[in-house]
């Protein structure tokens, strides 16, 4: 599980180390835009915290009917059946341990309608595999792990610690039979979960954690020079570069959600991994320009309402053109209210048809009064539309009248304004935004040409236009590994780059 392989070129980063932010890393030469800096194999994956039932291996939802209830044969814990009972992350960790302790899964318990915080009895699984595998590759555990952050001093202070104690300390000392670990261990182990580990999408869809000991050397920064990917199949991270970094320069991760407005990123990572951020994103009330957490002043015309003090959650929020004023206070709960809006909304996928894009434009329609055009929340909203419009029953890109056409390019294009800063360079999030403005451009440009309101040249010339974006969007998501979303549309991308460069040539 814990196996670790570098890329060739070993040398794109150096770890350095100091007393503020304990180690870190920085480019070893100058690194361009889209090189790998490191690949790297899980020292473990496991269920995420606060889980549902699922299958021990391969992490799809458990059981797959309610009449179906699949047990591994030695353990008794939930697995889809022999092929996953068998994987050696279940077979060589949990599994001998849950026999020795004669501890079995309480189906009946995990059941129950009122488990939203997740299956008490799940929450050892992860921390368990960590303590084993540090046991199995002690080497690799001293050099790498054991030194991660976990910020024990700060964890004791919350409720989630006493919940681990419960949950994991006490059930891997008392039910599991496995004092050889302390209290102490456990605590830790726990909290390097809880602060270093990344979410990983499966092949089926659904999410785990893993654990990457040296991508999570990296800092933070709201605005990250860095990305990586995750192969679904073998969980192999692929971490490159977004933007150019000069030699020396600090590489940077982003550990929470870059379409968040700064409350929220802040409060994100105080609560989740102990820290307060006070990047140049965080400390600029603009926001670097974008105005993601702007607000509109409804007293006068043009007012734009900004904290005095971004980094105080606290301050007063002043109009740039008069001289309303408003607390922070306030603020936060008008965020708390369209935030719980916007998820909701979220939650609709694709599948559910049109409802998908009708509940979104209804929840923008509702507070573009009140936000900056730019604003994160209708930025997020934005995002999804951008990949629906095209994909979605009854808004087919084929269907779709010149004016949503026109709408999609729109969203495309502001998306692109905010992506440019928070998300520069070779991002997922900007290739796939550019992917999906390149077709609307095509259609546009066939409608007019079919209107005859352009010539040939006006064709050929937006022709070239939407080449060019394409070319950039398959030269990013090409980047991504072949079994990702992303990475087949880099594919398809690619092919269709061919095929337009191929039709602009016979025009």
């Amino acid at each position: 599980m814990s196996e670790q392989k570098e890329s060739v070129q070993t040398k794109a980063y150096n770890i350095r180390q100091n007393d503020k932010v304990g180690r870190y890393m920085v480019a070893s030469r100058e690194l361009k835009p889209g090189e790998e800096i490191v690949t790297e194999m899980p020292f473990i994956v496991g269920p995420k915290a606060f889980t549902y039932p699922l299958c021990l291996s391969c992490y799809v939802p458990w059981p797959p009917t309610l009449k179906d209830k699949p047990l591994c044969s030695k353990c008794s814990w939930p697995v889809c059946g022999p092929e996953c009972e068998n994987q050696p992350q279940h077979k060589d960790y949990e599994c001998p341990v849950f026999v020795q302790a004669k501890e079995k899964f309480n189906i009946a318990a995990a059941l129950e309608q009122n488990n939203e915080n997740g299956i008490p009895q799940l929450e050892c699984i992860t921390p368990l595999r960590l303590l084993l595998e540090s046991l199995k590759n002690p080497e690799r555990w001293e050099k790498e792990v054991k030194s991660m952050e976990a910020h024990n001093k700060i964890r004791i202070q919350k409720p989630h610690w006493k919940s681990d104690h419960v949950n994991v300390v006490e059930y891997i000392r008392k039910q599991l039979k496995l004092d050889k670990f302390s209290e102490e261990e456990i605590q830790t182990a726990c909290g390097i979960l809880e602060i270093n580990t990344f979410e990983i999408r499966t092949s089926k869809g659904f999410s785990a954690r893993a654990l990457y000991p040296t991508v999570a050397m990296m800092n933070h920064s709201c605005v990250s020079n860095t990305c990586h990917s995750i192969s679904p199949s073998d969980y192999r991270v692929y971490l490159r570069t977004t933007t150019r970094v000069p030699e020396g320069g600090e590489l940077y991760g982003s550990y929470t959600h870059s379409l968040f407005p700064t409350m929220l990123r802040r409060e994100h990572l105080l609560e989740g991994k102990h820290f307060a951020c006070a990047c140049p994103r965080c400390s600029d009330p603009t926001e670097l320009g974008t105005h993601m957490s702007s607000l509109k002043c409804n007293k006068c015309d043009n007012g734009i309402v900004l904290p005095l003090d971004s980094l105080d959650e606290n301050s007063i929020w002043k109009c740039t053109h008069c001289e309303f004023t408003t607390p922070g206070s306030a603020v936060k709960k008008v965020f708390q209210i369209i935030h719980a809006n916007v998820e909701a909304v979220e939650t609709i996928s694709g599948a559910d048809g049109a409802d998908a894009i009708q509940e979104r434009e209804t929840v923008m329609k509702k507070y573009r009064s009140v936000l900056h055009p730019r604003h994160a929340f209708l930025t997020m909203l934005r995002h999804s539309l951008t990949q629906m419009y095209g994909r979605v029953d009854e808004y087919l890109l084929d269907d779709l009248p010149v004016v949503v056409l026109e709408h999609k390019v729109d969203m495309c294009r502001l998306l692109l304004q905010v992506l440019d800063v928070i998300e520069p360079g070779y991002s997922r999030i900007r290739g796939m935004t550019l992917y999906e403005l390149h077709a609307p451009l095509l259609f546009l440009a066939k409608d007019q040409w079919s209107a005859g309101t352009i010539d040939q040249a006006g064709l050929k010339s937006k022709m070239i236009e939407a080449s060019i974006i394409l070319k950039e969007a398959a030269t990013i998501l090409t980047l991504e590994p072949t079994d990702t979303p992303e990475g087949q549309i880099g594919i398809v991308a690619k092919q269709s780059l061919e095929q337009l460069e191929q039709s602009i040539q016979e025009l």
